[in-house]
Formats: C-alpha cells, structure tokens, sequence
C-alpha cells in the first residue's frame, strides 16, 4: 500500500525512513539536518564509516534515537533542466533504497520528496518518477509512505498517486 502524508518524518514509527542526502553522509539542510539532529551523533559517526554516497545509490544505518529502526540514505540528483540524466538518477535513488529495505527486511518505509528542495527538481515531475517506482515495489511492502512537508506538497504526491496504477518499468 502507498500513502501520502504531510508531517515531520523524523517522528514516524516506521521501519525506515529515507534520507534526501548529500553525497558526503555526513548532515546537510532541510530533511537531511533534520534526520541527523533526530538520530543524534551516532548517525554521523556511522555514515562516515560508509564512505559517502554516488547520486543515485543508498546506504542503510541504525535509526539510533528516531522512532525508525533504519535510515536509508539516498542521494538525488541536481536538475541541471533534465539533460544530464536527473529522470534515471532519481528513479534511482528510490529503487536502491526500496531494494536496500527489502534486503535489510523493511517492511514499512517512509519517503521525503528526494530532490525537490534545494537540488531544484522539479516537483511534479519527481512526484510522477517516485509513485512510479514506488508502484513497482508496493506488493512487498506493508506500507510505503510519500511524507511531505507541507499540503501543496502532498497534493502533488496525491494527483500522481491516483494517476499512475501501475508500474511504468
């Protein structure tokens, strides 16, 4: 089953959440920061064990102190205007994460709006490219969740979730 919500992701009580971060692991701005300031040092500390993260990729840690069991953290795309390759980069960066989740046995797991803040995609475009992938995953999940930050956002998330039924891949 997928759903949209809008609220803080730091606060689900979900298996994982997914993390919009920055190639390095190790915090940023907007939902990034606010994952990290969540989970506490350890998440740092942990990530930078990893190595960091190509565009495109994830990587899994403890949830530490967030509700979470894990965090997945994922690294979307700067739109460069969508000729540098931004639509299969994003698609992605979902698909890793949700085969990460299935690989760690996430059965519910809850999603940001990877890409659209200060990476600038475009946010009708990276809703479409997120419930469709979303689709092709959601038979082996209990619940993935699209959480938005605001209603305008989860609006968007809603008018693909019923346009797109199936899996586009």
């Amino acid at each position: 089953m997928i759903e949209v919500c809008t609220g803080d992701i730091t606060r689900l009580d979900v298996d994982a959440i997914v993390n919009a971060a920055n190639p390095s692991l190790l915090g940023g701005g907007g939902v990034d920061g606010a994952i990290h300031q969540a989970a506490g040092p350890q998440l740092r500390e942990f990530n930078r064990g990893l190595g960091g993260c190509p565009t495109g990729e994830a990587r899994i840690s403890p949830g530490f102190r967030l509700p979470a069991r894990h965090v997945i953290s994922t690294v979307g795309p700067v739109w460069h205007g969508g000729e540098q390759g931004e639509p299969d980069l994003l698609k992605n960066a979902y698909r890793h994460s949700l085969e990460l989740a299935l690989d760690n046995r996430v059965r519910s797991i809850a999603f940001p709006a990877i890409s659209t803040g200060v990476y600038g995609y475009p946010l009708v475009p990276a809703a479409e490219i997120a419930i469709s992938v979303m689709r092709c995953f959601e038979s082996r999940f209990d619940l993935i969740l699209a959480c938005c930050f605001s209603q305008s956002v989860a609006d968007v998330y809603e008018d693909a979730l019923e346009r797109i039924a199936d899996c586009s891949e």
